[in-house]
């Protein structure tokens, strides 16, 4: 009979013996190349790879972070390489399919990629939270983040839903994105209700927001930064609450970001 755990921990002693740093490089590469062959291809008869990048995405992150990943890793980890796949898959069709756009699109898809393994690596094997390596790592998380909510949001408005749907899907993407966020401040084997409960709260706040610009004449880039910016700030202030580092001039940074961007907002009106 035919034992499935002895094939697989068959599969992840071949796996390890290639070093950690070839297998991050060869699971760009191989993403890079089905996202370049895909850019051939129009959206409506190309449905085939989001499957396929979701898969493959999921698959390759495997190969790269092995071994370690226990439990609730097996979500937060692979988060971010899969989501950031389908973004700039589904965000490429909104410019014209030339080579000129798609030559530099490949390039910046294969440097996030490779960044976002990066840091799902460095979490994966528990990093100590005061060393550098580690700050450097959660900074790029949250900064590819919000590239990612800005590209999901920006589909969203661009799909000229109904309101109920920018509501859901915004708060929805805000909450996943939130727990991943939160996860990386003790990086436990499990997500505990505090994370959570915060990630419901960004979530909820991000979904009245999409649900209040549903209904104001802006374009689709200001409601997308609009909406990034309030869960960045928000996810930051929340971040460094638990993380008890807010203090007052953090609470300050983060607020004139928002205030900045809200400023821009309420100036691309057109009533």
């Amino acid at each position: 009979m035919i034992n499935i755990r002895d094939i697989s921990n068959q599969i992840e002693k071949k796996i390890r013996r290639v070093e950690k740093r070839f297998r991050l490089i060869i699971s760009v590469l191989i993403l890079g190349a089905v996202m370049f062959a895909s850019t051939f291809y129009f959206f409506d008869k190309a449905i085939i790879f989001i499957p396929l990048l979701f898969i493959l995405s999921y698959i390759l992150t495997y190969f790269a972070l092995l071994p370690g990943i226990e439990k609730v890793g097996w979500f937060t980890l692979f988060f971010m390489p899969v989501i950031i796949t389908l973004s700039f898959y589904l965000f490429y069709f909104l410019f014209p399919s030339r080579w000129i756009t798609r030559m530099p699109f490949i390039i910046i898809y294969g440097i996030s990629m490779y960044a976002v393994l990066l840091c799902s690596n460095i979490f994966n094997v528990g990093v100590e939270k005061n060393l550098q390596l580690y700050r450097a790592a959660f900074s790029i998380n949250f900064f590819y983040q919000a590239v990612i909510l800005f590209m999901i949001y920006n589909l969203l408005f661009s799909a000229k839903q109904g309101f109920l749907i920018n509501m859901v899907v915004g708060g929805g993407i805000g909450f996943i994105a939130a727990i991943n966020l939160f996860w990386t401040i003790r990086l436990k084997k499990q997500i505990e209700r505090e994370t959570v409960v915060f990630g419901l709260l960004v979530g909820l706040v991000v979904a009245e927001l999409a649900l209040l610009v549903s209904f104001v004449p802006l374009k689709e880039a200001i409601i997308s930064l609009f909406l990034t910016a309030s869960y960045y700030s928000l996810g930051g202030l929340i971040y460094n609450f638990i993380d008890q580092r807010l203090f007052k001039e953090t609470i300050r940074e983060y607020i004139i970001v928002w205030v900045f961007v809200l400023g821009i907002t309420l100036l691309s009106i057109s009533w």
